[in-house]
């Protein structure tokens, strides 16, 4: 059997240490890796996701912006009317439902006049209420 000198040993054990210290750094460097990876796959879905996000509210700004462009267009006609004096009045179209016997609501809903106006035409032209004895 062969006997190492005292120098061989501490060859052989640095040797060892060596090889044992280079196996834990390729498995922290793969560690790393992978590490780095899933972060990197995690960041592309989380770019996906704000970007989804992103387009919906794309969406919903162009349907807000369309809606506030015909709100416009609705306000600017009904000024217009309201400055030539052609606003279309609901008041003979109440009167007609309140002698049918239509409710406020009815007429609030129907003719556009506000729920005061619509009281005072079914008072006025409603059919007259029986008071039960």
């Amino acid at each position: 059997m062969m006997q190492y000198s005292p120098e061989e040993w501490l060859q052989l054990g640095r040797a060892a240490f060596l090889v044992f210290s280079f196996l834990l750094a390729a498995l922290a460097f793969r560690a790393w890796r992978r590490a780095a990876h899933r972060q990197g796959e995690q960041a592309a879905t989380q770019h996906a996701e704000t970007l989804r996000r992103l387009q919906d509210l794309d969406g919903a700004l162009a349907a807000a912006t369309a809606l506030i462009g015909q709100l416009t267009e609705s306000l600017e006609r009904l000024t217009r009317a309201d400055a030539t004096g052609t606003r279309p009045s609901g008041y003979p179209i109440a009167i007609r439902l309140a002698r049918g016997g239509a409710t406020a609501a009815e007429l609030v809903s129907t003719c556009g006049i506000s729920s005061s106006e619509a009281d005072l035409v079914c008072r006025l032209h409603g059919a007259p209420r029986v008071a039960h004895a």
